[in-house]
């Protein structure tokens, strides 16, 4: 049975309590799942004229009720409000591009004539839907990470549950109403209200085809591991420790502004902020010189204030644990020139901070750092970049900098990640594929891959 709780959403800044959100028990939760199951059998045979016709009504709601969202998105978890304002944006830009190219990214797939064997008069293959995937997702973007699974997967013509970060409850039921008011019908969008003692049932759900997970390294094992079980698709988004490696040619001043506006939007809890620093030993010194300067202007506060340029993090347990990591880097070697771990401020603000000379063994090098801690190393060579950017356990995202993008290009593919941006900021967008390598994940979100993950590829062998 679910255990009776109350999940509270509580404002970072100030720790004022906002709302309480009982749990579903367990005849709710399995009357959703099986309206998710029933409604996947009449959202299926519709046509992606009528999945687009949805997705474009998102678009609209989204922008006429852009700051009701923002502001219920910075009341949770502590975005600052312009930030949040860009999150609804981009949700309602991925709506627009999957009603425009969704159908194209699914179209049939036919033989080729020169690949026929004999007997076969054509051979094709179709993308069909799977049923109910389930979403779980984390609380630092809790519109995008949840558009970004399921607008994909409803176009493809899948329904959708959504298991959502506790502290963001506010957000998940928001959105749930956001497809309602849209015109979705029955069963195509939920939110579950429940713990994470209860994933399990649901993942073993018949009904459940596959699960979507963001989060953490340690929820995707677990996650990986039931799906396996169960024998259901699954793709994770998880963990990353992003390098930025500036090369000896990179236009300094634009390479540190966006460094710092990578590592520290967000409160710096980003999966694909830049965290890692690896600068040529030739810019080293005017490198640091820069991005000090830039984090030390930055003004942290309320995230409602306009003036603000950082907000506070989103748990005080979450800057209490990013405390421990410096700590230890700190009694290993690295020397923290910006910040200090002695207070934690109001609510759960956390000083924007840089950390230089951390050693390979440190948290602040080998793990990721889920809040504004921007961390700089050296390297004496282009070689030795490579290699400090690929002596990680993750593989998110990476960015170079460097004026010659052909050896900005030659560098890119020698990083192990699964993204890598050149003289730019490492981000997700609808036109291309995301996801990491290694203890990053697996599978991809967006573009057609993202229609694909949760999608049959039919094999159709029609013979002479």
């Amino acid at each position: 049975m679910t255990s009776s709780m109350v999940f509270q959403s509580i404002h970072p800044y100030d720790q004022q309590l906002v709302a309480e959100y009982p749990t579903m028990d367990d005849t709710s939760l399995q009357r959703r799942i099986e309206i998710a199951s029933q409604g996947f059998t009449v959202w299926k045979r519709t046509s992606f004229q009528q999945r687009a016709d949805l997705l474009k009504r998102l678009a609209t709601l989204l922008q006429s009720h852009r700051d009701e969202y923002a502001r219920l998105i910075t009341m949770e978890m502590g975005k600052i409000l312009r930030e949040a304002q860009a999150e609804i944006d981009k949700c309602a830009t991925a709506c627009s591009f999957y009603a425009e190219y969704g159908e194209s990214y699914v179209r049939k797939e036919v033989l080729e004539e020169r690949h026929m064997l004999p007997d076969m008069h054509v051979g094709y293959v179709v993308f069909e839907p799977l049923g109910v995937i389930l979403a779980i997702m984390p609380w630092n973007f809790p519109f995008w990470q949840v558009f970004r699974c399921a607008v994909p997967s409803v176009m493809a013509g899948n329904t959708v549950v959504l298991k959502h970060a506790p502290n963001v409850t506010g957000c998940a039921l928001a959105i749930e109403r956001l497809f309602n008011e849209a015109g979705a019908p029955e069963g195509v969008f939920q939110a579950l209200v429940v713990d994470n003692d209860t994933v399990e049932r649901i993942i073993a759900h018949d009904a459940i085809q596959g699960v979507a997970l963001t989060g953490s390294e340690c929820a995707g094992a677990s996650v990986a591991s039931l799906a396996g079980k169960y024998i259901k698709r699954s793709v994770l988004e998880l963990g990353g420790s992003d390098p930025l490696i500036v090369l000896d040619d990179a236009d300094l001043e634009q390479a540190a502004t966006v460094a710092v506006q990578s590592r520290m939007q967000n409160a710096g809890q980003s999966c694909i902020a830049s965290k890692r620093f690896i600068v040529h030993a030739a810019v080293y010194d005017d490198f640091v010189y820069r991005i000090q300067q830039k984090i030390s202007a930055l003004k942290q506060g309320n995230p409602f204030d306009n003036t603000v340029t950082t907000g506070p993090m989103a748990r005080i347990d979450l800057a209490e644990k990013l405390a421990m990591q410096v700590r230890i880097t700190k009694q290993q070697g690295g020397e923290l020139l910006i910040g200090s771990i002695d207070t934690l401020h109001t609510g759960a603000n956390f000083a924007p901070s840089l950390i230089v000379n951390a050693p390979q063994e440190s948290p602040a090098f080998r793990e990721e750092l889920f809040g504004p801690v921007a961390v700089v190393v050296k390297a004496a060579s282009e070689q030795e970049a490579v290699y400090l950017a690929n002596a990680s356990r993750y593989g998110l995202g990476a960015s170079i900098w460097t004026q010659d993008r052909e050896r900005g290009q030659h560098i890119a593919r020698q990083i192990e990640a699964g993204s890598v941006f050149i003289n730019g900021l490492v981000k997700s967008t609808p036109q291309l594929p995301f996801g990491g390598i290694k203890k990053s994940g697996y599978g991809r979100e967006l573009s057609y891959f993202g229609m694909k993950e949760f999608m049959n590829a039919k094999t159709v062998y029609v013979c002479r």
